[in-house]
């Protein structure tokens, strides 16, 4: 049996990395196309995630599961690694914008901070267990799946408890369902 184009790669053949973006380029791109907000972004996850491939390659295993899959969860966790550390970024901007002057102005980051705090306060109202899916979900990025493996509850229970938590935050933000708005009206 031939050796995959992985087993190549780590031991260094720089045929093999050619072959392996020639191989994986389309897939590792249209992976990153849908987890990013811009071309540019999907081009420097691109670079990130081959450069993950080519450090990890030795560790795949094809009694594990095909290059496809290693390759598309390696693609995966990177980019959610990227969505993550735009958040912690976007955060760190927002309180950044605290000390600037057009703060308090009308429309801008002082509204936003303030609804943010309130939706803050009624999310620690909720249950512990609504509170850690909505986390998990809504600021980690995590799927309903990976929530029920972190937390060892069943998906079903994961669902639930998800919607149930939005549906009290939004009873308590008295914020319209958009659904029941739609429905509403003739």
């Amino acid at each position: 049996m031939s050796e995959s184009i992985l087993e190549r790669v780590a031991r260094g053949d720089q045929q093999a990395v050619r072959e392996c973006i020639d191989e994986f380029g389309g897939l590792v791109w249209a992976i990153a196309r849908r987890m990013t907000r811009s071309r540019a972004d999907a081009e420097d996850a691109v670079q990130e995630i081959f450069i993950d491939v080519w450090r990890s390659a030795a560790r795949f295993d094809s009694a594990q599961g095909s290059e496809k899959v290693f390759i598309s969860t390696i693609a995966r966790r990177r980019l959610i690694d990227r969505i993550r550390r735009g958040r912690m970024n976007a955060m760190m901007d927002g309180e950044e914008a605290l000390e600037d002057p057009r703060f308090a102005e009308h429309g801008n980051h002082g509204e936003i901070r303030a609804e943010a705090e309130r939706a803050a306060a009624v999310v620690a109202r909720l249950r512990p267990e609504q509170r850690k899916v909505l986390s998990m979900g809504l600021l980690e990025g995590l799927t309903h799946s990976e929530i029920a493996t972190a937390t060892g509850m069943p998906l079903g229970t994961v669902k639930t408890q998800m919607r149930r938590g939005l549906i009290q935050v939004r009873q308590w933000m008295k914020i319209e369902n958009p659904l029941q708005v739609k429905q509403a009206t003739p």
